[in-house]
């Protein structure tokens, strides 16, 4: 999957509407399957490393048929994960959208259809359209020819680490 274009309303400040938060949504979803092309089959704790970057650290708190709910964040030098998004992909709808912005925070998202859950989800949401863009400048992912061994660890060639 070659990485999206930019969305011209993706880089708004403000909603324009719930539609639009849907193709934020679908934006979301290309850029996180250009960074981690084969995060249906991924289990566990997997990092991404680059040379003068922080660690990258995705951890699938969950995985069914249709979802994948999983953490993206850096681990900092004082060992406090920040932004540390809660992340949910929607494969068969081919979206995906920010939960929580805090390990144990699910609540934390307005999840109404007001104004204001609609301006809490936008924004929240942007901010994961642009930093899945600097991840990717950084030359963050976890692509390469990935296979799933028997233990259900992830084999890449490149710069991947396991963590347990």
């Amino acid at each position: 999957m070659r990485w999206p274009e930019s969305c011209k309303f993706c880089e708004s400040p403000k909603p324009r509407s719930f539609a639009a938060l849907m193709d934020l949504y679908e934006h979301n979803y290309m850029r996180l399957k250009c960074l981690c092309p084969p995060i249906k089959d991924i289990t566990g704790h997997v990092v991404s490393q680059v040379l003068n970057a922080d660690d990258l650290h995705l951890i699938v708190i969950e995985q069914s048929r249709h979802t994948t709910t999983f953490r993206l964040t850096y681990e900092m030098a004082d060992n406090v994960p920040r932004p540390n998004l809660t992340l949910r992909i929607y494969h068969d709808a081919r979206q995906a959208e920010v939960l929580s912005r805090g390990r144990n925070d699910l609540a934390s998202m307005d999840r109404g259809l007001t104004d204001a859950a609609l301006l809490s989800r936008w924004k929240t949401n942007r901010f994961l359209y642009k930093w899945l863009n600097y991840c990717r400048k950084q030359g963050h992912g976890y692509d390469g020819n990935c296979l799933i061994d028997h233990t259900n660890e992830l084999i890449l060639g490149g710069d991947l680490v396991i963590q347990d």
